[in-house]
């Protein structure tokens, strides 16, 4: 897992940490299942407080994408989890809004847009 911290970012470490966790977690760099680092150990390797990384740790709990297990640390949760399900098909919608938005723009009618989809997805199986 890696994290880099900006201190020009105008967001709060806390929730760069976060995000960085959670778009590994969306890509499958991080798969589910896999434990995360202690707190303790996450802060020493990237040279924040405890305090940080909890609140960054707890974030991702509340968004459903870690579950604190005790003795164990904190885990990845299943893709079949419906917070995390939801994660992604919110993904999805921005990913299909800026094709059709990009479609528009050179005059591409639905029916188009629709044959080139269908051509994508069989291309992947």
């Amino acid at each position: 897992m890696k994290i880099l911290i900006s201190n020009q970012s105008e967001l709060p470490i806390y929730s760069q940490i976060k995000e960085q966790i959670k778009e590994q977690i969306l890509n499958g760099n991080i798969e589910e299942g896999t434990i995360l680092p202690s707190i303790r150990k996450l802060a020493k390797e990237i040279g924040v407080s405890v305090i940080t990384t909890t609140r960054a740790y707890n974030e991702l709990e509340k968004e459903g994408f870690i579950a604190s297990m005790q003795g164990k640390g904190s885990v990845v949760l299943s893709k079949d989890n419906k917070i995390l399900k939801e994660q992604y098909l919110i993904r999805i919608e921005e990913g299909l809004e800026n094709a059709i938005q990009t479609a528009k723009k050179i005059g591409m009618d639905y029916v188009e847009l629709e044959e080139l989809a269908n051509k994508i997805w069989k291309g992947m199986e």
